[in-house]
């Protein structure tokens, strides 16, 4: 209790009006207090199963602290107050206030003690006959027995009487707008353990028919109030959020969490949750926190799969919830709550009312139950605004007409809220939580009936979320049957429409509204820059009035007119010398409007209709002196420049937070691995590390070369084996860029380890000298394929590790399918890309590529036409901002392979046989969005390519010159002599073999020029032989 401050004035207010509501009581004789001249509360010492009652109450609604062994005194005047002599020291905080306070301080000497409450019973004989304690109180200890021992001898003849009803109707029941806002954060906090969590677990369990116990996932549940992650990141239903200042270090348990199904149901929840499975039936789940002392409650009842009766009993017990909510006023009564509850369930089912709680409710705030507040049939208690309730409303032991098995014979159902009394309709804390039986029902035996049983596939692991069918034995198009070709043609042309017609329909709907100037490029803002504040930091070289370049100020003075002017070096476009005869002149050119600045780039302007200087001349005589300030004003301009560059990439670098290590154990490490991006200087092996909220990698020469990522910032992981690679991956691809190694920012963190041993030469090994043969080299194939298989499972393993430890930021591994990888160059190199799960990657060979599915609008593949060997694919991002992103120069044996993966992968792609211009596509695009997609959207590309396909296929058939036609016929003549005597030379073995592995691409080429230049001599002739006839 080193840290205890306690509210003075706060107190001060409390038990002033506390007492001003107590002296009218007794002048009207209203009887709230009973006639009491004094009021005796007592705390004995703490408890581990803590109850919060009336005496709790006092404590933190006075004090904002619970003091235990301590007893407070009420007088009319004075609060007496006894307790040890460390609490004491605290307790003088709200001594010298308006209300006197006298605190007696207790010792080891038990005659002194004594004393004291001697003292306090004489002060209760001076008020009056009449001496107020809290009723049911279960105060215990040496203490509490003491003070009861010298009650009986001193004060027989005071008569006591029970103030509770006054300690809740003018202390506790009606809340300020601090204690509102704390009931406010404890109620939103139920619904975020109940509604997604709670709810979330439990489907997970009743979809996959696992067996969990009732009293374990209670207890997943308790582990969440310590799960710091969990309440900064949670979004209760409807997108709400806690309180920005929520602070779950104060969050505590005052009910359960209680989870009863499968017949046993006890709606009081007296007791903790059992060691029964959860039952797929009726499922109810209760919850009550406190928060900086204020409790509040939830509870919701689950239906699964059940039947007509119980959806008609829990519409009935919804009804009656909502009818109690919504009726609940300023100035009803506790007695008139429950009469109109229970009329509804009369009204409605008869049957129902043996089984209908004896309460639906009762008082909560700082006390978990206020039972002076119960809302049943006897309670005559008057409702104020600014009351906090629980409603409780349920059904008791109700007989399942059609029980699906033994534990389904009998159910309960009861939903619970907590709400403030208005003089209008009540405000719901937790009304995010829904109660309507369609958000509570859940149906899995329905939808299983209805699918017939389907066989079951061999699934490939590695395969993921890409269809197997995909996954073919043959790579080459012509070794594939052509009727399977034009089934998978069919179903792809039909899927790709779906998908077209889906982007077009989404992209009216992301785009509802004109987005012109909005979506586009970003609007450059003008930017004020400031050379001086005040004259006297002008450098002293300006008396002589001469050009002086000021770097520190980044800011070149210019002597006009015989004053010193200052010109900001962004100001300036260039500076240029020339010589002309004994003179030289210094040429200065500055930005001004219509002037820009680069291809891609316009100096925003902040009055652009202003009159502005193009350039400034000067000339002097002092060459070197001309060429100095040349020299200065431009290395300034490009260091500025470099300094703006630099800023404006490091934007989107975010800070993260500190990497929480463990102390207490040591972490799972994997050792004598490399990093890339690689830190400066000698390439050396160093070790990662997995700590609580993130991995760390160190590197043995600098303790400075660390690289921190937290879990929170990982998008991606993936494993990649060494099969058919050098190395062996693990690597990482970021939500937000980071500073690693080099100074320059990075979205990709790859840790690696070399899988061949090439540091020692084997060829003059001992062994040769005895063995003769190939057994050594057989033996060393053996060796580094084991060698292999035991850094893909070291690797793998520690993968796993990484994902298991950020599994509540939803880390996961992806493995890339080797199968439909196919060759490209991203960037200038010929690599190989893969695909996985959610991503399309490259990450053996830097610049690394990951390119997240979800985030592709649409792909276009481009030089997809007959007589290319290669083809080129360019993904457009949702974000419209984003560049598009090229692969070029993929085989175009992988054409129906990259389609199939896209296609399957729910990509829209079109095809065209041209390279488009795509920074003035997306120009357009993101200039007016809105009426993009209103003009069609990506349709354009569709349409287009088919158009040019059609062209030349026209234009190659039917527009060939006769001249053209003449030298192609002896050209085919030439290549028809040429190949016979080719043929004759060959001994006829090659024949055999081209059958046997088909003709290659230019051989076909020829075939179809060919055919082509038949085709059109042919339709010539049949053009002639027309026009003669007729």
């Amino acid at each position: 209790m080193a840290d205890i401050t306690l509210d003075s004035k706060l107190f001060q207010e409390r038990i002033s009006h506390f007492t001003t509501a107590w002296k009218n009581d007794l002048r009207s004789k209203d009887g709230v207090f009973g006639g009491a001249q004094s009021i005796v509360v007592m705390m004995g010492k703490v408890e581990e199963a803590q109850s919060l009652n009336k005496n709790n109450a006092v404590h933190f609604w006075l004090l904002g602290y619970e003091f235990p062994t301590t007893m407070l005194l009420f007088t009319l005047d004075t609060l007496y107050i006894i307790t040890t002599a460390k609490k004491a020291k605290h307790l003088e905080q709200i001594k010298g206030g308006r209300f006197p306070v006298e605190v007696l301080v207790r010792g080891k000497d038990a005659e002194e003690n004594e004393k004291l409450f001697g003292q306090l019973a004489d002060k209760i004989k001076e008020a009056g006959s009449k001496v107020g304690i809290i009723g049911r109180d279960n105060s215990k200890g040496p203490f509490v027995d003491e003070w009861k021992k010298v009650m009986e001898d001193k004060c027989k003849d005071v008569e006591q009487v029970d103030v509770s009803p006054a300690l809740s109707t003018h202390a506790f029941s009606i809340k300020d707008e601090n204690e509102l806002r704390a009931m406010r954060a404890s109620s939103k906090a139920c619904v975020a353990l109940m509604t997604p969590y709670f709810l979330d677990e439990m489907s997970d369990i009743l979809d996959a028919e696992k067996k969990v116990k009732h009293s374990k996932l209670a207890d997943q549940i308790d582990k969440k109030l310590d799960d710091n992650k969990f309440w900064k990141s949670v979004e209760l239903p409807g997108k709400g959020k806690l309180p920005s200042d929520f602070d779950p270090a104060n969050l505590d348990f005052v009910l359960g969490p209680c989870i009863q199904s499968g017949g046993k149901y006890d709606l009081k929840f007296a007791t903790e949750a059992n060691g029964d499975n959860l039952h797929a039936g009726i499922i109810i789940a209760a919850l009550g926190l406190r928060y900086k002392s204020y409790c509040s409650s939830i509870a919701r009842t689950y239906l699964v799969d059940p039947n007509k009766s119980q959806e008609s009993n829990y519409k009935l017990l919804s009804m009656v919830h909502n009818s109690i909510i919504r009726d609940i006023r300023d100035g009803m009564t506790a007695k008139d709550v429950y009469t109109k509850a229970l009329g509804i369930v009369k009204a409605k089912k008869p049957e129902m009312e043996k089984h209908f709680l004896k309460n639906v409710g009762w008082g909560i705030g700082l006390e978990s139950k206020d039972p002076t507040l119960l809302l049943n049939a006897k309670n005559q208690r008057t409702l104020k605004d600014g009351m906090t309730l629980i409603i409780q409303t349920g059904f008791q032991d109700i007989e399942n007409p059609q029980p699906q098995d033994k534990s389904s014979k009998v159910y309960s159902m009861i939903l619970t809220d907590t709400i403030r009394v208005t003089s209008s309709e009540p405000v719901v804390f937790t009304a995010e939580a829904p109660t309507s039986a369609d958000a509570n029902s859940f149906f899995f035996k329905d939808e299983e009936e209805a699918l017939p049983t389907p066989k079951k596939e061999k699934k490939d692991s590695k395969v993921g979320a890409v269809a197997t069918k995909n996954i073919t034995n043959t790579r080459l198009r012509s070794e594939r049957t052509t009727q399977v070709n034009e089934e998978n043609d069919s179903r792809r042309r039909q899927h790709q429409k779906e998908l077209a017609a889906k982007k077009q329909k989404e992209g009216l709907a992301r785009f509802s509204e004109s987005t012109a100037n909005q979506n586009g490029s970003e609007v450059k803002k003008f930017k004020r820059f400031e050379s001086y504040k005040r004259d006297n930091q002008f450098p002293l070289k300006i008396k002589n009035l001469e050009i002086v370049v000021d770097s520190k100020n980044a800011t070149v003075i210019l002597p006009i007119l015989g004053r010193p002017v200052p010109f900001h070096i962004n100001t300036i476009k260039n500076a240029s010398k020339s010589d002309e005869g004994e003179f030289t002149f210094l040429r200065i050119n500055f930005l001004s409007p219509g002037q820009g600045v680069g291809r891609k780039d316009d100096q925003p302007f902040e009055d652009a209709s202003a009159h502005f200087v193009r350039s400034l001349t000067f000339r002097s005589t002092d060459n070197e002196r001309y060429t100095e300030i040349a020299t200065q004003i431009s290395n300034m301009k490009r260091d500025s420049v470099k300094k703006e560059q630099e800023k404006k990439d490091m934007e989107d670098v975010v800070e993260q937070d500190k990497l929480a290590e463990i102390r207490n154990r040591r972490p799972a490490v994997l050792d004598n691995v490399f990093i890339r991006p690689a830190h400066e200087g000698k390439r050396v092996a160093g070790k990662v590390e997995i700590h609580q909220n993130g991995i760390r990698y160190q590197s043995p020469l600098n303790i400075q070369h660390r690289v921190d990522i937290l879990f929170s910032n990982i998008k991606h992981l993936f494993f990649q084996p060494c099969a058919h690679e050098l190395i062996v991956i693990i690597h990482i691809h970021l939500k937000d860029p980071i500073i690693v190694g080099n100074k320059k920012k990075t979205k990709d963190v790859q840790f690696y380890r070399e899988a061949t041993d090439i540091q020692f030469d084997e060829t003059g090994n001992r062994k040769r000298k005895y063995k003769y043969g190939d057994e050594d080299e057989f033996e060393a194939e053996q060796e580094e394929r084991r060698r292999r298989q035991e850094l893909d499972r070291l690797f793998q393993g520690f993968a796993q590790k990484i994902a298991d430890a950020g599994r509540n930021d939803n880390v996961e591994v992806d493995m890339p399918i080797r199968e439909l990888g196919f060759h490209g160059v991203p960037f200038r190199s010929n690599v190989f890309i893969q695909p996985t799960t959610e991503c399309l990657i490259q990450v053996v060979e830097p610049p690394f590529m990951v390119i997240t599915i979800e985030d592709i609008e649409v792909a276009h593949l481009e030089r997809v036409q007959f007589g290319l060997k290669n083809f080129d694919m360019v993904f457009i991002f949702k974000d419209f901002t984003r560049p598009p992103y090229h692969v070029n120069t993929i085989p175009v044996e992988h054409l129906d392979q990259v389609k199939d993966f896209l296609d399957s992968s729910d990509i829209a792609f079109t095809e065209g046989p041209l390279n488009l211009n795509w920074p003035t596509i997306m120009k357009t695009v993101t200039a007016d969005t809105h009426q993009f997609f209103v003009d069609g959207g990506w349709s354009f590309l569709a349409a287009e390519s088919d158009d040019d396909g059609s062209g030349e296929e026209e234009e190659s058939a039917f527009e060939m010159s006769e001249d053209d036609l003449d030298d192609a016929s002896e050209s085919e003549e030439e290549s028809d002599f040429d190949g016979s005597n080719a043929s004759d030379d060959d001994d006829g073995d090659a024949d055999l073999d081209s059958e046997d592995e088909g003709e290659d691409w230019d051989e076909l080429e020829k075939k179809a020029k060919r055919r082509d230049r038949e085709d059109a001599a042919q339709m010539r002739e049949d053009d002639g032989g027309k026009k003669r006839k007729r």
